[in-house]
């Protein structure tokens, strides 16, 4: 009889979630967040490649890339957008408020064009989003898609307590 046998633990009650009993790091906390994001940011995509065709994905690989992609740009945008705001609200004055919600909207907008030809460059017609201002529409309504998405997971997730 083996040990495990006979400590009452078989192969099949033994389980990978059997790990997370212990305090998970800083490091392991930010690995969870960013799969689970990009996870949804795949499952988002697939399903407009599915069922909206503006946005079309040629495989599932692809597919899974681009996910990354966009969470490593999404990241990199809200980064450069906060920098930038902390700029300016380090300065008193209505002029730098101003600039401060006018260059996050810039920030926040103009990326959607830097992460669409990022995409084109990448994946070239393996991806691609059609239709309205050469598929600018698409892009922000999938990316919209996914911000949601991933609130409302994090918003059930604490809820979870």
């Amino acid at each position: 009889m083996s040990k495990e046998i006979a400590a009452g633990v078989t192969a099949s009650s033994a389980s990978v979630w059997d790990t997370f009993e212990h305090t998970p790091s800083a490091r392991q906390l930010v690995f969870s967040r960013y799969l689970t994001a990009t996870l949804v940011d795949l499952v988002v995509l697939l399903l407009f490649a599915e069922y909206w065709e503006h946005v079309t994905v040629a495989s599932f690989t692809i597919a899974l890339l681009a996910a990354v992609v966009l969470q490593l740009l999404l990241k990199l945008t809200i980064v450069c957008e906060h920098r930038v705001a902390a700029f300016f609200k380090a300065r008193p004055g209505g002029f730098w408020k101003f600039m401060r919600y006018f260059t996050a909207w810039l920030i926040l907008f103009g990326s959607k064009f830097v992460i669409l030809e990022a995409l084109s460059f990448a994946f070239g017609d393996g991806l691609r989003f059609g239709g309205p201002f050469h598929g600018i529409v698409a892009l922000i309504v999938v990316v919209v898609a996914m911000l949601a998405s991933e609130a409302i997971l994090v918003k059930l997730y604490r809820r979870l307590g």
